[in-house]
């Protein structure tokens, strides 16, 4: 039996701004069913790795292959027809929850299954009332943003990311603009989607949550990624002085 891909595979990813190099020389695989949590000082490239992963940044130089496509390679992307295709695969969950705020919670979590994926409006309802219950908000069906707290919002952003039945979620900081007592409900939802074997790659400050759910730690600093491993390594024993110094400040806050 030949070994199964992996997921995402990337190989030499940089990516600059201007004269600003955001990202250098990247190599990294993401296997079916693992949680990669990205971690790093502020500034260090995580949310633009992301970015690339997905195609919302477009990388200088280097290959990145997404659940058996070729995104990008040699500062050259998918056209837009097929990226579209892509990201249908690819769920992303920002910081900001970005949810239409004319459309109530239900028409928020079916209109990509009904417009992209052409699902009839009876079958997005029902899957969406289901995925409304695996976050905890079956209640809010025909409520309307506005109303919704920040944990709220930015669970039914979850939701309307599963909706699209992903084969990859994507997740950049999606605690970070919550209140600090509701980072715990929307962790909670993403435990889950971990428990049941959903491929994850979450760039996130919640060290916890790293340590607690990742398989793969990732540590950034200045666009590198200095090292990864499995998390009772990364916390305990961290082979880069940077990764020291970093955990050191960080855990001391907390």
């Amino acid at each position: 039996m030949s070994p199964q891909k992996p997921v995402v595979s990337i190989r030499g990813l940089r990516k600059s701004f201007g004269q600003h190099v955001v990202l250098h020389n990247i190599d990294f695989e993401v296997q079916a069913s693992q949680v990669v949590v990205i971690i790093g000082p502020s500034g260090s490239g995580k949310s633009t790795f992301l970015r690339c992963c997905n195609g919302l940044e477009v990388a200088d130089s280097g290959r990145i292959d997404i659940c058996g496509q070729t995104l990008t390679e040699g500062g050259s992307m998918l056209d837009e027809n097929a990226l579209n295709q892509l990201r249908q695969d690819v769920g992303m969950v920002f910081q900001s929850f970005n949810l239409f705020p004319h459309l109530s919670v239900l028409d928020n979590i079916t209109v990509g299954p009904r417009k992209v994926r052409g699902v009839a409006r009876a079958q997005a309802q029902k899957e969406a009332l289901a995925l409304l219950d695996k976050v905890g908000l079956s209640e809010k069906a025909h409520a309307m943003p506005a109303s919704l707290s920040g944990g709220q919002k930015q669970r039914v952003a979850i939701a309307r990311a599963l909706a699209m039945r992903p084969q990859l979620m994507l997740f950049d900081e999606p605690t970070s603009a919550l209140d600090p007592e509701l980072v715990g409900e929307v962790l909670q939802v993403m435990k889950l989607l971990a428990s049941e074997g959903m491929t994850m790659m979450v760039v996130t400050h919640e060290m916890d949550f790293a340590r607690e759910v990742g398989d793969v730690v990732v540590v950034m600093d200045e666009g590198a990624l200095i090292e990864a491993g499995p998390p009772e390594l990364i916390f305990t024993d961290p082979t880069q002085a940077r990764t020291r110094d970093f955990l050191r400040a960080v855990l001391s806050r907390t």
